[in-house]
This record gives C-alpha cells, sequence and structure tokens, in this order.
C-alpha cells in the first residue's frame, strides 16, 4: 500500500501515535527532571544551602586607617556587594557570557538549541548561563552522569533565579570566580591586579579581568600579555556588540596598553607579614581555646574559609615607612659589616660557637624530613653536603645558584637581622611591625618571639626606681667603681675603662655611665629595679643580681616598647594593641579586646624621665646625638642606646609624645658580630633605622604627628635645672657615641 492509499483511519492512527510519543517524552524527561530533583541520582542544594551557599572566603587583616593588608585563606577570596561593582564589570560581564541574562530564568533554552546546533556543525561553544555556572561554582559538579549533572545544573540555576535577585546572582557569580595569580573573586583581582576596588574599575580594567575568566593562566596578563590584550579587546567589542558602549569609547580604551598595579598576595610577602603570621598564630589559638565565640550552631569558626573580619591597630602606611627605613638601613648597614670583615681577612662564620652549624642544620625541615624517612646521621650530613638548585635572598633581589644546603645555612648566618615596633603611648596602639628582614626566607619574628639582652636600654628603668625613690637628675655622683660585696664583689666597668669626676644623674644617662648606674643599683638594691621593670610591663625574668642594671636580661622589643611608653604616657602602662576586635562575614561581633593599664609610676616621674630622656639627644656626649647632627631632627626626643657585651645586640628606643618606638639589630647568632664598638653599638646599627622610619612619618601630614614636647604636669616637685650642676670632669666630645657594652 502506498502512501496514497492510506486510509484517513490509519493516518489519524499515526498521528495520534507520534504525540504520543512525544507527549511520553516529555513526560518521561519531566519525570526524570523531578526524581534528579527530588535527590533519587544525588543530593541537590536545599533552600538552607540557596540561601548560605558554602564558599571559602579569605578573612581579612582591617589596619587602623581602613585598608586590608593581608588575608588567610584557602583561595584568596573577598566579597562584595552588587552596590560595590563598577557598572562596567557589570557590563563586561554580561556582554561576554550571557548577553540574555535578564531576559531568562536561569536557563536560556533559546541559545541553548542555538549551541547545541553549533556544537553539530562542530563550531564548540558553551550555552550556560551565568546563573548555570554560578551553580556550578557553588555546589560543584559531582561524579555522575553528565547528562544528569547537567540537569542538576538546570534545576539549582532556576532556584537560584528564584531565591535572588539578578543584581545578587551577578554578585555571587564575581565573589566565587578565579582570576589566576591567586585571586577568586573581583575585589581580590581588581587589588591584585590594579590596587583598586571594583568600584572604580574603568572599562579597559574591567574588560581585561573578564577575558582572563576564559582561561586564567592562557590569558594571564602577568604571563602573557599579548593574549590578554587580544582577549581584553574581544571583550570591549562584546560590549560595544550588546550596546554597552559606544564604537568610539572602544576605540579608545583599546589604543591604551595594559598598565597594572599588580600585588599578589602571598602569607610570605606584602605589607607586615611577620604581624599577619603572629597574628595568625594567635587568632588560632583563641579559636581552639574558645576565647573566640562559636557559631549560632555552636561550631568553631574557620579562620581560612568563614571570611571573618580582623580589625586591627596597624597603620599601613606607618607600617611601609618601618620597612622601608628597615630595610634601606640594613641594606646599608649589611655592606658595613661586609667590609669590616674583609678588612680583618677573615669570615664572620669562623665567629661561630661549636655546633652552631649542625644546630642550625637540627632545626631545618629538610633534616626532620631525612630523619623521618630513617636516614642516618651520616647519610643526613651527606645530603647537606650535596649542592642543589635553590633560590636566596639578596639585598639586590632573590638569587637563583646552586649551593648544598650546609653552605646555604653558612651563607644567611652572615646577614644581620633587625626589628621594629611602633606604638602610640596613650592608646596602646600599636601602629608598625617589623619582625625582620624579609619573612619569605627568615621566618623568626624578632619582635614578639625572640628575646634578646637589652643591654643599656635597660638603665631607665633603674633611674626611674631612683626618681620615684627621691633622687633628682641633678644629683651628682663620682664616676667611681662600685663593689657589690653580696655578690661575689661583683664591679663592673665603664665601656671606654675611664674613671674619674662627678656626673648629675641626667649627665649619666644621657652618656651611658656604666658606675653612675652602678651607683644607683647600689643605693637601691636589684629587687627594687627589677620590681620597677616588672610594673612596667617586663614580662621576662630579671633575676636580682646588681648586673640587671646593665641589661643582662633576654627581653622582647614588644615588652621594650611597652614599658618605654609608660614615660611618654604620664606613668600610666598600657599593654599593648594590636588586635581590636574581630567580626563574621556578616558584621557581627565574635570578639572585642579590652585593654589593660595600670598606673606604673607617677605622673611626675614619668615627665622627669622624659626630661632625662631627652638629655641623651641634647647634652654633650649624649649617645643619640647624631638624631640631631646627621639626621637634623629638633623636635624634643627622648632616647636610650643599648649595646651588649662584644656588640652582639644593638638598641634605640626612642620616645616622642606621641609614638614609642624601638629599634634591635643584630646577628642571629650572638656570637656573630661587629669587633669594632664603633661599628657594633646601638648608635650605629640601630638608631639609624630609627631616624629614617620618623623623617617619614614626620613628612606625612594625614598622620598628624606632633613635634610638640611632653606635656608638664601641673606640679613638679623635683628640681631640673641642672645647670649650676654641671659636670667636673671633662665630658664626652659631643656627638661621641654610644659606648655603653655590659662592664664585664
Amino acid at each position: 500500500m502506498t502512501k496514497s492509499q492510506l486510509s484517513k483511519e490509519d493516518l489519524r492512527r499515526y498521528i495520534k501515535n507520534f504525540w504520543l510519543l512525544i507527549l511520553g517524552g516529555i513526560g518521561v524527561f519531566t519525570l526524570f527532571i523531578l526524581s534528579i530533583a527530588l535527590g533519587l541520582f544525588g543530593k541537590m542544594p536545599s533552600f538552607r544551602d540557596l540561601e548560605n551557599p558554602k564558599s571559602n572566603i579569605a578573612s581579612e587583616l582591617i589596619s587602623g586607617d581602613g585598608k586590608t593588608i593581608g588575608t588567610y585563606y584557602l583561595e584568596n577570596r573577598s566579597f562584595v556587594k552588587y552596590s560595590e561593582l563598577s557598572p562596567n564589570i557589570v557590563n563586561a560581564l554580561i556582554a561576554t557570557e550571557d548577553s540574555r541574562f535578564y531576559d531568562h530564568s536561569g536557563i536560556d533554552f533559546s541559545r541553548t538549541f542555538t549551541i547545541v546546533f553549533y556544537n553539530l556543525i562542530g563550531k564548540r561553544q558553551g550555552a550556560s548561563t551565568i546563573t548555570q555556572q554560578l551553580a556550578k561554582k557553588l555546589f560543584g559538579r559531582q561524579k555522575t552522569n553528565i547528562y544528569v549533572t547537567k540537569i542538576k545544573e538546570w534545576v539549582t540555576a532556576v532556584k537560584l533565579e528564584r531565591n535572588y535577585t539578578k543584581q545578587e546572582i551577578l554578585a555571587m557569580y564575581l565573589n566565587t570566580v578565579d582570576f589566576g595569580s591567586n585571586a577568586y573573586g573581583i575585589k581580590t583581582a581588581a587589588r591584585t591586579f590594579f590596587n583598586t576596588t571594583p568600584d572604580q574599575l574603568s572599562v579597559e580594567q574591567a574588560a581585561l579581568l573578564i577575558g582572563i575568566l576564559k582561561g586564567p593562566s592562557y590569558y594571564s596578563p602577568i604571563r602573557y600579555p599579548e593574549r590578554a590584550l587580544s582577549r581584553r579587546n574581544t571583550v570591549l567589542d562584546q560590549m560595544v556588540k550588546n550596546d554597552v558602549l559606544t564604537s568610539e569609547n572602544a576605540s579608545l580604551a583599546k589604543t591604551r596598553e595594559i598598565k597594572l598595579d599588580y600585588n599578589p598576595e602571598s602569607h610570605n610577602e606584602g605589607l607586615a607579614a611577620y604581624f599577619r603570621e603572629h597574628l595568625r598564630l594567635e587568632i588560632s589559638k583563641m579559636l581552639d581555646d574558645g576565647t573566640i565565640k562559636a557559631k549560632p550552631d555552636g561550631s568553631s569558626y574557620d579562620l581560612y574559609r568563614d571570611g571573618l573580619k580582623i580589625y586591627t591597630t596597624i597603620d599601613s602606611r606607618m607600617q611601609q615607612y618601618a620597612e622601608e627605613a628597615e630595610a634601606e638601613h640594613l641594606k646599608d648597614l649589611q655592606q658595613q659589616f661586609i667590609k669590616h670583615w674583609k678588612n680583618m681577612g677573615k669570615d664572620p662564620i669562623s665567629d661561630l660557637s661549636p655546633g652552631a652549624l649542625e644546630q642550625a642544620m637540627r632545626r631545618t625541615d629538610r633534616y626532620r624530613e631525612l630523619k623521618e624517612l630513617g636516614k642516618s646521621d651520616s647519610e643526613i650530613l651527606a645530603d647537606f653536603k650535596t649542592p642543589v638548585k635553590m633560590t636566596v635572598f639578596s639585598w639586590k633581589g632573590e638569587i637563583d645558584t646552586t649551593l648544598s644546603p650546609i653552605d646555604s645555612i653558612k651563607y644567611y648566618k652572615r646577614f644581620l637581622r633587625s626589628a621594629m615596633m611602633s606604638m602610640d603611648p596613650q592608646t596602646g596602639y600599636v601602629k608598625a611591625w617589623v619582625g625582620g628582614d624579609n619573612f619569605k626566607f627568615f621566618k623568626y619574628d624578632q619582635v614578639a618571639t625572640g628575646a634578646r639582652q637589652v643591654g643599656s636600654t635597660f638603665k631607665p628603668f633603674v633611674y626611674t626606681a631612683a626618681i620615684d625613690n627621691g633622687f633628682s637628675p641633678c644629683m651628682k655622683v663620682p664616676n667611681e667603681p662600685v663593689v657589690f660585696e653580696d655578690f661575689d664583689n661583683y664591679s663592673p666597668k665603664n665601656a671606654d675603662g675611664k674613671t674619674g669626676g662627678m656626673y648629675t644623674l641626667r649627665e649619666g644617662l644621657a652618656q651611658s655611665k656604666n658606675l653612675i648606674t652602678m651607683f644607683l643599683m647600689k643605693q637601691l638594691g636589684p629587687k627594687i629595679v627589677s620590681k620597677y621593670a616588672h610594673d612596667m610591663g617586663i614580662t621576662a625574668e630579671i633575676p636580682p643580681y646588681p648586673s640587671i642594671g646593665l641589661g643582662v636580661a633576654d627581653i622582647t622589643l614588644y615588652d621594650m616598647v611597652g614599658a618605654y611608653s609608660t614615660f611618654a604616657n604620664k606613668g600610666i602602662w598600657t599593654k599593648p594593641i594590636y588586635l581590636l576586635r574581630i567580626e563574621d562575614k556578616n558584621g557581627n561581633i565574635i570578639y572585642e579586646n579590652k585593654p589593660e593599664i595600670k598606673q606604673a609610676i607617677s605622673a611626675q616621674t614619668a615627665y622627669v624621665m622624659c626630661f632625662m630622656l631627652k638629655g641623651t639627644t641634647t647634652l654633650p656626649g649624649g649617645t643619640g646625638l647624631r638624631l640631631r647632627g646627621k639626621y637634623k631632627m629638633d623636635m624634643p626626643i627622648g632616647a636610650k642606646t643599648g649595646t651588649t657585651q662584644n656588640q652582639s645586640d644593638g638598641w634605640f628606643m626612642g620616645v616622642t609624645p606621641s609614638l614609642v618606638t624601638g629599634v634591635w639589630t643584630g646577628c642571629e647568632d650572638r656570637s656573630m658580630r661587629f669587633h669594632s664598638l664603633n661599628l657594633g653599638e646601638g648608635a650605629n646599627t640601630a638608631l639609624p633605622a630609627w631616624a629614617l622610619y620618623m623623617k617619614k612619618v614626620y613628612a606625612d601630614p594625614t598622620l598628624k604627628i606632633s613635634k610638640g614636647d611632653f606635656a608638664r604636669p601641673d606640679t613638679i616637685a623635683i628640681e631640673l635645672d641642672c645647670t649650676k650642676y654641671a659636670t667636673e670632669a671633662p665630658p664626652a666630645e659631643e656627638g661621641e657615641e654610644d659606648k655603653d657594652r655590659l662592664g664585664f
């Protein structure tokens, strides 16, 4: 029977079967979708999941001046709201990824069928809408059938469209995407590539970032700028095509070269790296011990996933100045160190104590890993003597070289280390924290972790006890040896070995005369001096021996700066504060720091000590006179230098009404040092870093750091005019440097 001979009944039967087949297919497909939506083919995101989509959000460290100075993350991601997005980034995204975004409800069926056709003829194109891509990024693809997975994305996309506005979906999408260079989300990307915020992105910047999304590695503007430029221009063309950019503006944007302000973030680099690591360890401990509030469900917050906002007191500008000052000074000081040893015809390594290299070797990760593999000591030593390729630190930049691990240990031992901490004495807010030279290569934090002998920077505690117990800064004391019969006849000397003459206490402190300090130690007794130091915030053990007056105790820079701040704060000790509060991603406060203060000494004693410390920078022979000469600083400055035995440590403590700042400098091993006092004293190794930092701070009008004098109390019952008590001994030559080594 031919087609023409089909009866009407047969034709109706064929048409009926055709539609039954179509409807049946639609029914089966609908049931298939429903079964997927019901979770029969694997779990689907719940409504609660949609309300709280999971994403690894970096926790941000925010400085006192409102800058993000670092992040803790598994993925370096920070979130923004739609209102914080530039229209340029939104227009570039929609024009490139989903031009019908505002017209569909999660799935663009017309585009889907068009894409299927293109793929069939060999022109591969993606069909996913922005909402589908977001669904995939938020909830991931499960290891199941590709068709099941795709339909799950469709269902989730529709749910997202029902639960969120178009603007919220755009913001969520831009918050989740990977831009390469360890930058997840538009906020981090804008900061990483252009050092700006998402709301400030220009047309060409937005086009570049959206262009990167097609292949973060392939279109990286750092590694492949030509590809990135071509892709950026393609995005600009798409914006013209979709009527969100005029052809004239697009042509103008295309003429502009890619201008990056590249600021990649890593845990090892960037501003305040030592501070960030110190705070990371502290917050981790607080999360473990319950100091920080738990989540509403009772679980602990995750520092690396939960997007905490950590508000600190660090000032990003002052931190930058401190790091610049330290680097500038250390680069010069390292050259002095190299030249000094070259002139002696020796290697600094010759100063190392016996066994120091072996001890350093055992502290390395390499040694521990080899030990865990069961290697013998002889095998490990052979490994450490085998040259390998490595990148090492230098003051001229990183160097790719080949060294044996043991030689690399020797190489790093030769470097001088330095640390600086600066704080506001009134509030206790730490403004700058530089724990070392370069966190990537030198992990040890010398601000709060490393304690070293403080030398003559301890002497002001002796003088404080004296002033508080009735001594006058104008009192004249003989510059003669003192014997402590109860302590094996201990009798230290001045650093220069000279004796004779009478000095006022103010002159004795200014010129850092050991014998004047020892006179006071004999009068007061070590226990009283130790108590005053502890009252002013020193937490280290200070044994009650006369030698503590010359700084034999190991004390952290953190404690020293906090203690010296008592002088500038009317005798009130304020524990240095660097963490203010922590908020969750929704702005709820989950931790708030409380100030810790106490009246350690009287306001009168504190003011008199500021008066005495100013003598260090003004009186003839003062150990801080180079601040006036070389650095031309004429504002009121109280100061104290410190140099420990054999010039192992150099210190400088600077006190002004607005800032108290301390600097420590030395080698990792105390046995390695300058063999010249003029080079190794604190006035040469530490003071210059302080001066360079403070000059930068004073030069920045936005910081509003006063150059005024210390506030005088209403009544002073202690005589401060010491001119009639001038020394009978010839004073040290003006500008003579610090010679306050331990005299034993």
